[in-house]
């Protein structure tokens, strides 16, 4: 085991590198809400969230060790107009038009993004207003997702549809309640063997023991 243990609350986790940052500690705006060791692979993350505006009250909630590629894009519920009248034209928002802006019951607005926990997101995926995404979901590159996407589920394309569950449903549901996530970092390196294997049965087998124990 290294000397030096993992640390969430620096920016760059590989050094001499700048074009990987973990996420939480540069975040300012407090609509974006992001846990430990979330990295993407460039050197800020606020310019990959569009149209998150305070009058909104939408939230982007990221949870713990997602893998954001380069060039993913989280749109936000101000990126919506007035889809319930003859006109889409945001007049509102325009200098010299003769509109107030409409009540939020006339916006399709679409509540909180929500990624879970060990989320991977693939190269130039757009994620769309009020998405929900489960823990352990992959998103294929360029994929655009407006639906939510089951815990442990690859999706891919545009739209996105669903290619397979990652894992049998026993397994999936192991994960989802040993929830390694959220476990100390020492806890979490002595779990990469376990975490890493590819012999997925051994892996549910030593799950459901650890599960046990708790």
């Amino acid at each position: 085991m290294k000397d030096k243990l993992p640390d969430p609350n620096i920016v760059y986790p590989i050094e001499g590198y700048k074009d990987e940052i973990y996420v939480k500690p540069t975040i300012k705006n407090p609509n974006i809400i992001v846990g430990d060791f979330t990295y993407i692979a460039d050197n800020e993350f606020e310019s990959h969230v569009s149209h998150l505006y305070e009058w909104n009250d939408d939230k982007l909630i990221i949870g713990k060790f997602c893998q954001i590629a380069k060039g993913v894009e989280f749109v936000m519920n101000g990126a919506n107009h007035q889809m319930n009248a003859v006109s889409t034209f945001p007049f509102y928002t325009l200098s010299g038009w003769d509109m107030s802006a409409p009540s939020k019951n006339d916006l399709p607005l679409k509540g909180n993004t929500v990624i879970g926990n060990d989320v991977w997101i693939g190269q130039n995926a757009v994620i769309l207003p009020g998405v929900h995404i489960g823990d352990g979901a992959i998103v294929g590159a360029n994929c655009v997702i407006g639906h939510n996407v089951e815990p442990y589920t690859i999706v891919v394309g545009n739209p996105a549809r669903v290619i397979r569950k990652r894992f049998d449903d026993e397994l999936i549901d192991i994960l989802l309640k040993f929830k390694w996530w959220n476990k100390s970092i020492e806890e979490i390196n002595n779990l990469i063997p376990l975490l890493t294997c590819s012999d997925l049965e051994k892996v549910k087998l030593q799950l459901k023991k650890l599960t046990n124990k708790e």
